[in-house]
């Protein structure tokens, strides 16, 4: 179920899409709703989710610059959030056209 469907202006150019696996405290400290707000400034697509683990997942899809500019705030995440490690990898892109909040 998504919590939060937000429209992302239509990109242009080659699209990159990247998976990533935060650990840390980075549950209950806003993560979703703030790396959320960050992709669509930039006009990023895709999901982040709480996994029942405790890390975050998101799937970030959009120009290569942006999403690496997402990518690297997650490194650090709000002031709440502690990120002890990320791993990212990459994937095909698959024509998100919004960024969801999933429960």
């Amino acid at each position: 179920m998504t919590e939060v469907d937000r429209k992302v202006e239509p990109h242009e150019g080659p699209l990159v899409r990247r998976h990533l696996l935060i650990r840390g405290r980075v549950q209950g400290v806003g993560f979703r709703i703030f790396l959320a707000d960050q992709a669509i400034k930039v006009g990023v697509t895709g999901y982040v989710r709480n996994l029942e683990d405790g890390r975050v997942e998101a799937a970030l899809e959009g120009p290569r610059d942006a999403v690496d500019r997402v990518a690297a705030w997650c490194r650090e995440g709000p002031d709440m959030a502690h990120v002890s490690s990320l791993e990212v990898t990459d994937d095909d892109p698959t024509g998100d056209r919004e960024f969801a909040i999933l429960d």
